[in-house]
């Protein structure tokens, strides 16, 4: 929604397809249907994709979008090439190279130890990453894109944290470590784990919370362990206070008169 004062109501944007959109759907009398002046596809859509997307190419300029362009593609292939042989790289070239972004296949790994794609998701969270765009556009994958804007040190520890977790699935794989009872199926291990006297899985805190070297220094914490998302996708959970928290004084008055 866009909030303007009165002054301003007739210059806001009306749509091609559904003209009562900029009209009687805004809320109020200033609103008139019109057809013209539509800043993206949808009626309500966000205003300010199109003008951020101009922002970015304008102050880049011509040379700038090439090297930013050059930059993203170059650190998606380089990642790529680090992690190709430890997973399978789909919808690369007949160079074998990808664009800016390129997708790991863990259906094969699924097949061979039983761990998700969310499982690994779940597990780059101990190692300090928030996990790529999962499931899409092929089931059972993550779709990595580093963009241009990441610098070396930090593509190399992604790629470290991918293999060292490639490595927790082949101790699942070669049968050292029961599924459910690995790093993997329980992540991500939150501060709770650290601190709390009862610790009865068969690997150390270390290898749940501090999995890697340079975590240590930048620690990110989880506020919290495994959630079923496909419940919460699937259900309305409220986390917020109830509704006799909003109440006022004159809402406790009236119950005590009645």
């Amino acid at each position: 929604s866009i909030g303007v004062r009165e002054h301003l109501a007739p210059f806001l944007p009306g749509h091609s397809v559904d003209p009562e959109a900029s009209g009687k759907l805004c809320g109020s009398d200033l609103c008139v249907p019109r057809k013209d002046g539509a800043v993206t596809a949808a009626p309500f859509g966000s205003a300010g994709i199109l003008p951020i997307s101009w922002m970015y190419i304008k102050m880049l300029g011509a040379q700038g979008l090439k090297a930013a362009t050059s930059n993203a593609i170059l650190n998606a292939n380089y990642m790529a090439a680090r992690l190709d042989g430890a997973y399978t790289v789909l919808f690369t070239g007949t160079n074998g190279q990808c664009a800016h972004e390129f997708v790991l296949d863990l259906r094969p790994l699924k097949a061979a130890t039983g761990i998700t794609e969310e499982d690994v998701a779940k597990r780059l969270q101990d190692y300090g990453f928030h996990s790529p765009t999962m499931s899409w556009p092929v089931g059972g994958t993550l779709m990595i894109e580093p963009t241009e804007s990441e610098d070396l040190p930090e593509l190399d520890r992604f790629c470290d944290a991918m293999l060292s977790i490639r490595a927790e699935m082949d101790d699942i794989g070669s049968g050292r470590i029961a599924l459910e009872d690995s790093p993997l199926r329980n992540a991500p291990h939150i501060l709770d784990d650290l601190v709390s006297e009862k610790w009865d899985r068969p690997y150390t805190r270390e290898v749940g919370v501090y999995p890697a070297p340079w975590i240590r220094a930048n620690k990110f914490w989880p506020s919290c362990a495994r959630v079923d998302n496909v419940y919460g996708d699937r259900n309305l959970v409220c986390t917020c206070p109830p509704l006799s928290a909003y109440e006022d004084d004159a809402d406790d008055e009236k119950k005590l008169d009645a």
